[in-house]
């Protein structure tokens, strides 16, 4: 399918992503998300708030979330879209999950009771530590040495999207259906008969780029452009990886004494790159 016959949107696209879970009309689509995800949580609604939020004082450094939301009971959620590694992702993770927290605190008597504070990242990369394991739901909360929960209100929800792997036939639970969603929405020409709950219907109807305004329409090019630009740096990234690594291998194995044909098959280099080593 060619890339401008798309009909939905891609929801790992800045427009995309807040197009489909950071307006009022589609409130209720982040709020079924998040209930999969997040443990002993059952939100029933939700109000956005500004997602740039400043420090205490001036000289703190502001941060700029993709969504932030606070629930019906005083939870703070911050909903994040990544599309690329960085190199201190988790300490940014905590950095900005600080502010929630920050915001919460009262002028004179205060007692520092505080309400909970969620930070959600949607990854469309997997973690170093992770690449291993077929894990891809991530909840990590503050324990102590014996594995027992210290502090119940923080907690960080990862999902690493790369690791979903299933077809539409084999979709079985609602959360398997958001995956899919956000792995294969851009591709899609028609609905797909294991989504026919409402919420997809809302979604898909959302999602349909037939439906913008002309300037909706720019503004998700622009947003897509950046996007691929962002998946071309990132796939040369891994390719040049990968080709550092079959040399390594080759030198390691010339210097052992293997033949260059032996060299060539195990490393898929050429005679003459072989050679050179």
């Amino acid at each position: 399918m060619e890339r401008n016959k798309e009909k939905y949107i891609n929801p790992l696209t800045d427009f995309g992503f807040k197009k489909l879970f950071g307006t009022e009309p589609n409130k209720s689509l982040l709020i079924d998300f998040l209930n999969q995800i997040l443990p002993d949580q059952r939100i029933k609604d939700l109000t956005y708030s500004s997602g740039e939020k400043q420090g205490i004082t001036e000289l703190d450094r502001k941060a700029v979330f993709d969504l932030y939301c606070v629930g019906d009971n005083g939870e703070r959620f911050i909903v994040e879209m990544q599309k690329a590694k960085q190199k201190y992702f988790k300490d940014r993770s905590l950095f900005y999950a600080s502010f929630p927290i920050q915001e919460q605190s009262k002028k004179n008597k205060w007692d520092y009771k505080l309400d909970p504070v969620y930070s959600v990242g949607i990854l469309d990369f997997t973690f170093d530590d992770q690449k291993d394991s077929k894990k891809l739901l991530h909840i990590v909360e503050l324990k102590d040495k014996k594995h027992k929960v210290f502090y119940d209100k923080l907690k960080f929800v990862y999902v690493e999207l790369p690791k979903f792997k299933k077809k539409e036939k084999d979709l079985k639970t609602h959360f398997d259906k958001w995956l899919y969603v956000f792995t294969h929405l851009s591709e899609l020409q028609d609905r797909p008969k294991k989504l026919q709950d409402r919420i997809f219907d809302k979604l898909f109807k959302a999602a349909e780029i037939a439906k913008f305004s002309p300037a909706e329409r720019e503004a998700y090019q622009e947003s897509l452009k950046y996007y691929r630009d962002i998946q071309n740096v990132v796939d040369t990234s891994k390719e040049e990886g990968r080709k550092e690594e079959k040399i390594e291998i080759a030198r390691e194995m010339k210097k052992n004494g293997e033949p260059i044909e032996k060299i060539m098959k195990y490393t898929s280099l050429s005679r003459e790159e072989i050679e050179k080593l």
